[in-house]
């Protein structure tokens, strides 16, 4: 394991365990092989860390978002609900559920923080952007219907996921309920009558 990634899962583990209000550099260090100063010498600060941090994520879910895709078969339909899924679908251990409790956690920071709000920026417009290009490849298909603006779809879809989060951890709502939501949308909107 390179030092960058045992820095990120330490940081991973100590987010879980103490929340955002109370993480620190030695509590990140407590996770890591890496010393307190080791920290300070790649990272200017629990800031410029987390920032690393919310990358490393954005590029771990985009990735495997990417190869839900590709796994898929090559219909639109198929490519389209297989990244949903994905996105969707619900923390597989109870470490990954206190994680989107942190995430949730970080992201209340990006009014305060504007590293955070650019990164996470970042991270809807690439989500956003895949789901633009897998409505473009349906309505050219057909499979899609011919009216559909993929840009403002994928954007409405994008606000479903976000909200859907926020309502997971904070209200204890099921991924399911959301996927539920969303497929009446993509029914109303997005498929063609025959689906």
């Amino acid at each position: 394991m390179s030092a960058d990634d045992d820095i990120m899962q330490a940081t991973w583990r100590a987010l879980c365990a103490t929340g955002y209000a109370d993480l620190t550099m030695q509590a990140i260090a407590d996770e890591s092989e890496k010393s307190k100063a080791s920290l300070h010498y790649h990272y200017d600060s629990k800031q410029d860390l987390l920032v690393s941090f919310l990358d490393h994520v954005t590029d771990r879910f985009l990735t495997r978002l990417r190869e839900a895709e590709a796994a898929a078969p090559d219909t639109p339909e198929a490519r389209l609900s297989a990244v949903l899924d994905t996105a969707l679908s619900p923390p597989e251990t109870d470490e990954l559920e206190d994680m989107q409790t942190a995430l949730l956690e970080l992201k209340t920071q990006a009014p305060h923080q504007p590293a955070f709000r650019e990164r996470l920026v970042t991270a809807d417009e690439e989500f956003r952007a895949l789901i633009e290009e897998l409505l473009a490849a349906g309505v050219e298909s057909g499979a899609f219907r011919a009216d559909l603006d993929p840009e403002q779809t994928a954007r409405t879809i994008a606000t479903f996921f976000a909200g859907g989060q926020l309502r997971q951890v904070a209200h204890g709502e099921s991924c399911t309920t959301t996927r539920d939501r969303l497929d009446a949308y993509l029914d109303r909107s997005v498929y063609r009558g025959e689906q």
